[in-house]
C-alpha cells in the first residue's frame, strides 16, 4: 500500500508540475472556396509545429481530423445561437451533446468560446445574453460530464474605453457593470481566461505618424513607452495593449485573472488605401511574436513579468471569402494550396530565417487616384445581385450605364459592374464604404476608364 501511495503521490506531483507552455497555436478559419480538406489541414498545422488551433465553430470533420493528435483544440458556440442557448438549458445540453460528446476527450477540445467578438455587437439583446449564455454552457458541460473544458468568449479591443496609457485601462461604461463585471466574476470562479484579440497593425495603420512601425512589429531599438502612472517602461505595442486589458480587470476587482490572445497577426497583403499590410512587416511581427511568447523563462509583459501568455496566431489561411478592406483575406501563414506565405516556425525554437523577405513597398500611404473595379476569378453569376445594390445606393450612381449614357455596354455585364463599384466607392468611402462586394472587388491604380466613359476615383 505504501508504494502504491508513494507511486500515485509521485505521479500527482508530475501531473500538477507541468508547465502551461506559452507556445502559440494558429487560429484556423474556413472562409475560402479553395482551402485545403479539413485532414491535409491538420498535416499542415503540424508542418507549423503548432500544438493548439482555434476554430471559429465546432466542424465536425474537423474534430474527426483533430482525433487522436496531440493537438489541444477551442471549438466556439455560433454567435446567432447565444440568445436562446441563454434561455434554453435543454438547448445547451443539445448543443454539447451534439457538438462536444461525439469528440470528446480523444479529440483533445480544452476550450469553448461562446461567440466571437460579441461585444463589439450594436445588438444590445445579444450583448445582455453573453454571461447568461456562458453560465448555461459550463452547466451542461458539467452536467455531462465533460471536466476539462474552460468556457470563454473572445473580445475585441474596443470593449476598453481608454487604453493609453495602459495604467488608464478601462472596459466600456455601456458594459463595464452589466457584462464585463459578471464575465470577470464567472472567469475567476471557473479559472478560466479573458481571451482578446490584439492587433498592434490597426492600432499602428490608424496613426502610422506618431505610433513607430518598429516599434509596433518589436524591432524598435530606441523607442519606449513609458506609463506615467506606473512608471512602466514598454518596449512594443503588443505589450502595452495586453496591460490595458490588465488595468481594466484591476479596476473592476480582478488583478489577476488569466490573458489568452485569441488573435494576433499581421496582415501580409492589403488594398491600396492599407498602410503596411505586407510580407516583410508580416513576417518579422509573427515571428517576434512567436518568439516572446515561446520564450522559456516565459517573459510576461511589463505589468505581468515573467507570466505564461498563451495566444493563437491569426490564421491558418489566406481566406478569400472574408468580407472587408483586402487584409482580411490576407492574414494567412499559408497559400490556400498550402505553401507558406514566409517561413514561420509556431515552436519559437527556428530563430534564424533563411530567406530573403520582400521589401516592403507600402509603409507609406499611397498618393494618388484608386479604382474599384471586378476582381480577376470573380465569380460572375454573383455580379448582377452585387451591381443592382451598388446601383440602388446613393443618387446617380449608376446613370452612366443606363441606355444612352457613355458607359453603357448592354452585353458587357463584367465592365457595368466595375463601373458601378467604382461609384460607389467613390461615393460611400468616407462614411465606410468598402471595396469589397464579398470579395467580388478589387482596387487598381490602373484607370479603367475607356472612350467618352470616365470612371469615378478615390483621390488619396
Amino acid at each position: 500500500m505504501s508504494l502504491l501511495l508513494l507511486l500515485a503521490l509521485s505521479l500527482l506531483i508530475s501531473v500538477s508540475g507541468a508547465k502551461f507552455s506559452g507556445r502559440p497555436g494558429v487560429n484556423y478559419g474556413q472562409l475560402g472556396n479553395n482551402l485545403p480538406s479539413p485532414a491535409d489541414s491538420v498535416n499542415l498545422i503540424k508542418s507549423l509545429n503548432a500544438k493548439r488551433v482555434k476554430l471559429y465553430d465546432a466542424n465536425p470533420k474537423i474534430l474527426t481530423a483533430l482525433n487522436g493528435t496531440d493537438i489541444t483544440v477551442s471549438v466556439m458556440v455560433p454567435n446567432e445561437l447565444i440568445v436562446n442557448i441563454s434561455k434554453s438549458e435543454s438547448l445547451s445540453d443539445d448543443w454539447i451533446r451534439s457538438n462536444i460528446l461525439p469528440f470528446y476527450p480523444t479529440t483533445k477540445i480544452r476550450y469553448l468560446l461562446v461567440g466571437n467578438e460579441i461585444l463589439s455587437s450594436p445588438d444590445s439583446e445579444l450583448k445582455s445574453s453573453l454571461v447568461l449564455a456562458m453560465r448555461k454552457i459550463q452547466r451542461s458541460l458539467k452536467s455531462l460530464g465533460v471536466k476539462k473544458v474552460k468556457v470563454g468568449t473572445s473580445l475585441a479591443v474596443d470593449v476598453l474605453q481608454s487604453s493609453f496609457p495602459p495604467s488608464s485601462g478601462e472596459f466600456r461604461s455601456d458594459i463595464s457593470g452589466l457584462v464585463m463585471k459578471p464575465m470577470l466574476q464567472f472567469l475567476n470562479r471557473t479559472k478560466s481566461f479573458l481571451f482578446v484579440d490584439v492587433y498592434p497593425y490597426f492600432a499602428w495603420a490608424q496613426d502610422p505618424t506618431h505610433v513607430d512601425l518598429d516599434y509596433a512589429i518589436f524591432e524598435s531599438t530606441n523607442v519606449t513607452v513609458t506609463d506615467p502612472v506606473t512608471n512602466l517602461t514598454y518596449h512594443n505595442l503588443f505589450d502595452q495593449m495586453i496591460d490595458a486589458f490588465v488595468f481594466a480587470m484591476k479596476r473592476l476587482g480582478y488583478p489577476d485573472l488569466r490573458i489568452w490572445v485569441a488573435e494576433t497577426g499581421w496582415p501580409n497583403n492589403g488594398d491600396y488605401d492599407q498602410i503596411g499590410a505586407n510580407i516583410y512587416n508580416a513576417a518579422t511581427y509573427n515571428r517576434n511574436v512567436v518568439k516572446k511568447l515561446a520564450a522559456d523563462p516565459p517573459v510576461g509583459t511589463p505589468a505581468r513579468p515573467g507570466k505564461v501568455l498563451p495566444a493563437f496566431v491569426f490564421a491558418l489561411y489566406n481566406e478569400n471569402q472574408k468580407t472587408g478592406p483586402g487584409t482580411e483575406r490576407h492574414f494567412g501563414l499559408l497559400h490556400p494550396n498550402g505553401t507558406q506565405v514566409y517561413g514561420i516556425d509556431l515552436s519559437g525554437k527556428t530563430t534564424d530565417y533563411k530567406e530573403s523577405l520582400p521589401a516592403p513597398e507600402n509603409n507609406e500611404l499611397y498618393k494618388g487616384k484608386i479604382w474599384c473595379v471586378v476582381a480577376k476569378g470573380a465569380n460572375w453569376t454573383q455580379l448582377g445581385d452585387a451591381l443592382s445594390y451598388a446601383c440602388s445606393q446613393g443618387n446617380n450612381t449608376c446613370d452612366p450605364i443606363q441606355r444612352g449614357g457613355p458607359c453603357h455596354k448592354p452585353d458587357l455585364t463584367v465592365l457595368h459592374a466595375s463601373y458601378a463599384f467604382s461609384s460607389y466607392w467613390a461615393q460611400f468611402r468616407k462614411t465606410g464604404g468598402t471595396c469589397s462586394f464579398n470579395g467580388l472587388a478589387t482596387q487598381t491604380i490602373k484607370d479603367p476608364s475607356y472612350g467618352r466613359c470616365e470612371f469615378p476615383s478615390v483621390t488619396l
